[in-house]
């Protein structure tokens, strides 16, 4: 389905290959993060990947979420500006509310202030926030895994700077 998709099979999936029924069960969970009935928004889902995936430095997890937050938004304008959001007039403030909360729990030690969690429950409610949390968890679990084994981008939205063995 990979080679279908990409035209090559992921990188990742070559580690993750090793061991089948972990592979199937983070399968399910990613399955289950980006299905049709979310209550988070694809684009803010793209957003907040891209996001952990720079924080956590993994070049394959933002060249993946890259290239489909350029899907779902539809361009590359938020692709480019997503480090540098604070500056940026292209986010809304919910996805803001959002991307300081991915940030705060991507530090180690998580740290949410309340500051981030008030202006979090202005757009979200409890079951999106756990959804959120949960996807941001994973996405740190995911980044996390392929920066540890050095898993280099594969040029599937390839910007400039980013280690690539395309």
């Amino acid at each position: 389905m990979q080679k279908k998709h990409y035209g090559a099979v992921l990188n990742p999936l070559r580690w993750w290959g090793r061991m089948p029924r972990l592979f199937w069960l983070v399968a399910l969970f990613v399955g289950f993060l980006e299905r049709k009935k979310s209550p988070l928004e694809p684009v803010l889902r793209s957003l907040l990947m891209t996001r952990v995936s720079q924080i956590c430095h993994c070049a394959f997890c933002i060249d993946a979420n890259a290239l489909r937050l350029a899907e779902r938004s539809g361009g590359l304008d938020k692709v480019q500006a997503v480090a540098t959001w604070r500056d940026s007039s292209l986010f809304s403030e919910e996805e803001r509310a959002a991307l300081a909360y991915a940030e705060a729990v991507t530090a180690t030690p998580p740290v949410v202030d309340e500051d981030t969690k008030v202006a979090l429950r202005k757009y979200f409610n409890d079951e999106a926030i756990t959804e959120m949390t949960a996807l941001i968890g994973f996405q740190n679990l995911s980044a996390r895994f392929n920066a540890a084994l050095d898993i280099p981008s594969q040029g599937l939205c390839a910007m400039r700077g980013e280690k690539t063995d395309a």
